[in-house]
């Protein structure tokens, strides 16, 4: 169906749901998206605002949605409500959660008391018994597809550049290495996309999460880096580290995992950040070569500083990754900054 017959009968649908009459006069405007084929709609009715999610279930994880929606809401995570459903159709009837992103407010005083409250959010997903509620594995193979894509789509499909034979095999056990990190971390509820455009400030001054379907159990560092070396907003490492330490310092008071000392800790958010960091790059590189989705582009700077900084970090200590890093400062970032104005500084 064409993506204006769609919008047409997901209006209709929506409307039938609402209990009102099929020849209200009612408009439905297009909300920001995300990098996902699903499309958002603010539909005003009767003095309350409602979102309207197209969602092809032939793209879309529509079932897996609803039900990491019961599983968070079910720990005291405020996700919006889903007030009507059309599985076969990809059609969604959600709470509308207004339009206050997190990430603006970071540019304001306060931004220590914004993060205290996404470690809230953070505690609660680590306390969920992935186990018992059966949530699928962020493994070995997930996340060797997800490194996969830095090769792949950034480094041969962005910025041109062959691979040969030794390199491939280089980036293979910078990989495992990865991986292997990731794996050995306590698995708690993944968000796996856990930012500041996918968190929300409510009315009421507290925080709720959208986005949240691709959710998987995985490593413990996983969202806190994704929260903290976040790919839209940049902050000095040393508070990087400093917010880091005092969630794990919140962990270890909630008694529910066993962690390591603060050396290996950071060890581990650190190489967790770093696998994150080639995801992103050859997620943002797909969504403009495949999607034509471009406005990603403008943060390939951010998460090359990134990727360069840990690399760096860690290169004294794991002969792989200084590999790494000699390999990427001399042949991707200066091929990044003179085809796309991405390298690091």
């Amino acid at each position: 169906m064409p993506p204006g017959d769609r919008q047409s009968a997901l209006l209709e649908w929506a409307l039938h749901s609402l209990g009102e009459p099929a020849d209200t006069a009612a408009t439905a405007t297009a909300v920001a998206g995300d990098a996902s084929s699903r499309r958002y709609f603010r539909l005003p009715v009767a003095k309350r605002c409602y979102i309207l999610v197209d969602a092809p279930p032939a793209t879309e994880k529509n079932a897996a949605f609803i039900a990491v929606r019961e599983l968070l809401a079910n720990a005291g995570v405020r996700v919006p409500a889903v007030l009507e459903h059309d599985l076969e159709r990809g059609f969604l009837l959600l709470e509308d959660f207004g339009d206050q992103l997190l990430l603006p407010m970071l540019q304001q005083p306060g931004a220590d008391a914004r993060y205290q409250g996404a470690f809230e959010l953070l505690l609660k997903l680590s306390a969920i018994d992935v186990a018992r509620a059966a949530v699928p594995a962020y493994d070995a193979a997930v996340l060797l597809e997800e490194l996969g894509r830095f090769a792949t789509w950034f480094v041969e499909g962005l910025l041109g550049y062959t691979i040969s034979r030794e390199e491939s095999e280089l980036l293979e056990a910078l990989s495992h290495l990865l991986v292997e990190s990731a794996l050995a971390q306590p698995q708690v509820l993944v968000h796996r996309d856990f930012h500041s455009r996918n968190i929300m400030l409510l009315e009421d001054g507290s925080l709720g999460v959208i986005d949240f379907q691709d959710a998987l159990a995985g490593p413990y560092t996983y969202d806190l880096v994704s929260l903290l070396r976040d790919c839209y907003v940049e902050w000095p490492d040393a508070k990087v580290q400093q917010w880091a330490l005092d969630y794990r310092r919140r962990l270890v008071d909630a008694g529910h995992l066993a962690l390591p000392g603060e050396r290996d800790f950071l060890r581990q958010f650190d190489l967790m950040g770093l696998q994150r960091h080639l995801k992103v790059l050859g997620t943002f590189a797909r969504l403009h070569l495949r999607d034509g989705k471009d406005a990603y582009l403008q943060d390939l700077p951010r998460v090359l500083r990134y990727t360069q900084a840990m690399l760096a970090r860690h290169a004294a200590h794991e002969p792989v990754i200084a590999a790494a890093q000699g390999w990427f400062e001399r042949s991707v970032l200066p091929l990044a900054s003179q085809r796309h104005g991405s390298g690091a500084p």
